[in-house]
């Protein structure tokens, strides 16, 4: 059996992951603050569509590092069968050689100019981006969440110090930046090779039993995997559709827009790392009271961070002014951060540790189906790409909304009033940024804002008085 939960262990390992998001954030700035500033727009474009493509390669791992996440996350890492784990990397690294292999052969031949490059770049992406995916996940699912913030610091900062050199002998080759994120995912590698050496070098289990083991994790996790990757088109595929239909400089604005907005998901997405295995070692009757006490703690904090959209344009208006276009469609956009924020974070961790693929891949195919339905006739039809914008933050909200009310479900709560409540600080906003002025915009949302904070001032003051009980050990 794993070893018992700590006292503070959520804690600690929160902490790692929040100073892992400081280097990541760091890095980030970089990317979608400096880098902007000093190559040329259409050299962003070509970036930022390798980084939508290769987005995409983590699916042709088939599902099976899902499986593995969904099926040893309960073990501590001296209980893994190594053996075992040490035939599934094998599968995956020969079956992403061939696929990187093949269409590095069939681009060559079939595809030309500089479409060509950026297909290349994607299929090395292919292996970087998966090796790098597993040495992280053997880190997470294991809980050695020390080991795994050493891991993403080195392969941030070695991606952020590449591209300030980049920077400093003023390249403006997108595929310079390219080569710098494939760099920096292989070293990550060798770093978690480092102290995971017997994760990759070592006696396996025979061919047969890999086969069988192969099919259980894929068996396992391809639902997650879809479930995931289905989620993620809510926004890639909006954008694939902006650069077929209205061309790369356009995409650029857009995707600049994006960039800015996942700034603020960095943090959630390091405390969701932590979560999921903390959640598989709980006791079930422990996790619903957890689910609110998170819920009540990061909402007003996601809300609170909308307002940060306006200060935040002062700057980039001086600092960025060519971009100026993307920060009309940011106000749009910003939104989504509530409602991603909460699928990333509560409802797929709670809905994986409940064992509820199927209804999640359910919510995610729904929400795809409808959503890439309305962007194509957004653009297609009625040429609007700002109504394509709001399809995607009424999506995402749709998505959030429908997967939260199957845990509410589950766990027996009911929030109702908060969805309405956050659906209408969700419009306001929208309406605050695109249809007032800068001053007005800025002042009716704050007023709207306090008016949250003092409906909610008592579970937010409790909030503040409760001591985390949740993750004590039963004596």
């Amino acid at each position: 059996m794993p070893k018992d939960l700590k006292k503070n262990s959520i804690k600690k390992n929160v902490f790692l992951s929040l100073f892992v998001q400081v280097i990541s954030l760091a890095v980030s700035f970089i990317l979608n603050l400096i880098v902007p500033k000093f190559i040329p727009e259409l050299e962003y474009a070509y970036w930022q569509s390798f980084v939508l493509y290769a987005g995409y390669v983590g699916v042709l791992h088939f599902g099976l590092l899902d499986g593995l996440v969904l099926r040893y996350s309960q073990y501590d890492y001296d209980q893994l069968d190594k053996p075992r784990i040490r035939s599934q990397f094998r599968a995956l690294l020969i079956g992403n050689a061939v696929i990187t292999m093949t269409t590095i052969l069939f681009v060559s031949i079939f595809v030309g100019g500089v479409n060509r490059l950026v297909f290349i770049l994607v299929a090395l992406s292919v292996l970087s981006r998966n090796l790098f995916t597993y040495t992280s996940y053997i880190f997470q699912i294991t809980n050695r969440i020390n080991i795994y913030a050493k891991l993403v610091i080195s392969q941030r900062v070695f991606f952020g110090v590449f591209t300030v050199l980049l920077l400093v002998f003023h390249v403006e080759q997108f595929y310079m930046y390219c080569i710098a994120d494939l760099c920096a995912d292989f070293f990550g590698v060798l770093v978690g090779f480092l102290y995971n050496r017997d994760m990759y070098i070592g006696s396996s289990i025979a061919t047969k039993e890999a086969m069988s083991e192969l099919k259980l994790n894929v068996g396992s996790g391809c639902m997650l995997l879809v479930a995931n990757w289905s989620s993620a088109l809510l926004i890639s595929g909006a954008k694939m559709i902006i650069q077929w239909h209205w061309g790369d400089m356009v995409f650029g604005k857009i995707s600049f827009s994006f960039s800015i907005s996942n700034l603020f998901l960095a943090f959630v997405t390091a405390i969701s790392v932590v979560l999921f295995p903390q959640l598989k070692r709980m006791e079930k009757d422990k996790l619903p009271q957890l689910y609110m006490t998170i819920r009540n703690a990061i909402t007003p904090v996601l809300f609170l961070s909308l307002w940060c959209y306006y200060p935040g344009c002062l700057i980039l208006e001086r600092w960025l002014p060519k971009y100026v276009e993307s920060l009309s469609y940011l106000g749009i956009m910003m939104p989504i951060i509530i409602y991603a924020s909460k699928v990333s974070l509560l409802t797929n961790n709670y809905l994986k540790a409940y064992r509820a693929e199927k209804k999640m891949l359910l919510v995610n195919v729904v929400a795809v189906v409808l959503s890439m339905s309305s962007f194509l006739i957004s653009a297609y039809v009625l040429d609007n790409m700002n109504l394509m914008l709001y399809f995607i933050v009424f999506f995402i909200m749709f998505r959030s909304v429908l997967s939260e009310m199957i845990v509410a479900k589950i766990i027996r709560v009911n929030i109702i009033k908060d969805y309405i409540i956050e659906a209408f600080m969700t419009m306001a906003f929208i309406l605050c940024a695109t249809r007032l002025k800068f001053v007005y915009g800025f002042a009716v949302y704050g007023a709207l804002l306090v008016l949250y904070i003092y409906i909610y001032r008592n579970s937010i003051k409790q909030l503040l008085q409760r001591k985390p009980k949740t993750v004590k050990n039963e004596e």
